[in-house]
Parts: structure tokens; sequence; C-alpha cells
């Protein structure tokens, strides 16, 4: 698949210009996994939301959405697109504006805080986020969790701490100690610091079943309150849980500078390391400092 950017938003795939309105679909898409309520969005009707999905998906002569229960998600090569959109788009954005990418949590805490810079904030997964940044197509990669870092050897700046708290079901049975949690079924977020969970029940032998796996906190936490006896560990700073693991979870929200050559990208980290750890905390999250 050969992609060309043609100004605003706008692709060449294969001879054919495909504009911001289907990125914009699928943006919305990504976020709600509902495609009546992304035409809501888009403040069209569903039935114009689909036809535009539907031609997109003849010309590209591939899937870029499928069912999923009630819901639509976007297919791999769907994705894959979507990230060319964003990629382009950035690239379009003023030079002085900040370009962020980054977790679900990590970038939604950037969204949220007031600073007095021109950001542009792209919110995916950690590992997605970080395929991004490799293009050198954004000036700062933020981290809901620094193993990405870890991994590689590259230095990362903690901005906050955060911890997960347990999510259960309604009408299910008070969690007391670690041991209630034998034989429990959760969910599973990808690429989110619940594998600090995972491996404190692993250390205490606790036998636990992933019986879900989504890509978002606040998927799974829709999922766990819609279903019985589910449960699920989410961040603290978003969700109102048990605090069971509050200490075996606790864990640095970071950023990894990318674009070591932009004045605005040393300014922006030094003000939330200093005066932006006041908003951090308001945010919910605990200070560095």
């Amino acid at each position: 698949m050969k992609l060309e950017s043609r100004g605003l938003i706008s692709l060449d795939i294969n001879g054919t210009i495909y504009d911001y309105k289907l990125y914009q679909s699928l943006e919305s898409l990504s976020r709600t996994k509902s495609q009546r309520q992304s035409a809501k969005e888009l403040n069209i009707s569903h039935t114009v939301f689909n036809r535009r999905l539907l031609k997109a998906e003849e010309k590209l002569g591939f899937k870029i959405t499928e069912k999923v229960g009630n819901g639509t998600i976007l297919t791999k090569n769907g994705l894959e697109l979507l990230e060319e959109f964003q990629k382009y788009q950035i690239k379009i954005e003023e030079p002085s504006n900040i370009n962020i990418v980054g977790g679900h949590i990590s970038s939604g805490l950037l969204e949220s805080i007031k600073h007095p810079f021109a950001t542009n904030i792209y919110s995916s997964s950690d590992r997605d986020a970080f395929e991004l940044a490799k293009r050198g197509a954004v000036d700062i990669l933020t981290l809901d969790d620094p193993l990405i870092a870890y991994e590689r050897d590259i230095d990362f700046t903690p901005i906050a701490y955060d911890y997960l708290v347990l999510i259960s079901s309604p009408n299910c049975e008070d969690i007391k100690s670690i041991n209630d949690l034998n034989g429990l079924d959760f969910v599973n977020v990808t690429g989110s610091a619940q594998r600090l969970a995972w491996n404190t029940l692993k250390h205490y032998d606790i036998d636990y079943n992933i019986t879900y796996k989504v890509n978002s906190q606040f998927d799974a936490f829709k999922l766990v309150k819609n279903s019985e006896n589910l449960h699920c560990f989410l961040n603290a700073s978003y969700f109102k849980g048990n605090e069971l693991l509050k200490f075996d979870t606790r864990h640095v929200i970071s950023l990894i500078k990318v674009n070591e050559d932009k004045q605005e990208v040393n300014e922006f980290i030094e003000y939330l390391l200093n005066d932006g750890q006041e908003e951090i905390r308001n945010q919910g999250f605990t200070p560095i400092q």
C-alpha cells in the first residue's frame, strides 16, 4: 500500500485521494467503537457514516473495520491507515506546536492540565505510540508504563506517580485480602501497567483467569460494570476502586524527549517538573516533586 500526503489530512493511496472526512471517521470510531455514536459525533447520519467506510473499503480492497459484539472496531489495516493520517496531520501543524503522542492515561493527563504551551496531543496505546515516535513524527512520547523504555534502555523523565485499583462488577463480594482474588475472572488491558498487578498475583501464587482483552482502560471499565463477576485493575488517577494492591502497583507516568532540538520541548518538560506539578496533583496523580 503506497501512501503519500496531499495537503490537509489527505492521502494518495494507489492513486486515489482520501480526505480528512475518512480520517475523522476512523479517529472517532477508534474511540467510540460505535458507528452510531461516531455518526452523531460528526453530525452526520449513520447511513452516511457507514457508506463512507464501505466506499473506502471498496476502493482500498481491504477491510478497515470489523463488527465486535454490538460495536465496530478498526482492523489492523484500519489502524495503520489512521496512523498514517495522524503522522501527516502532525507534519502540517504549526512548527512551534509541541506534537505529543502517548498512552491513554499519560496523554489524557497532559490534555487535562493547564499550561502555557501550544500542543497537539494524540492518544494511543504505549506500543502504538512508540511505533509512531520511532518515525520521528512527534516531539514527545508519553508512557503509561515505563516498560518500553526499560526494555530498550531509553532515558525517560518521570512526571507523576500512579497506582492501580481493583474495579469489580456490581454486586460482587467484597475483596478484603489478596487471597480473595483466587479464581476470579479479569479483563486485561493491552500495554498498560497491569503487568504489575499480574506479577504481584503470581508472586503470591494467586490463580486468576484472563477472560477478556481490550485496548483501553475505559473499555475495560465499561465491560466490568456491565458484566457479572468480572474484575480489572485500572489507574487510580482515573478510577475509584479497591486499593488492595496500591503499594505493589505504584509506577511512574513518564515521557521521552523525541525531538531534542526543539526549544519548546525542553521548556514544556521544565514546566511539568516544576510549576506543572500542582496541576498534575489536581488531576488525581501523585507529583514527582
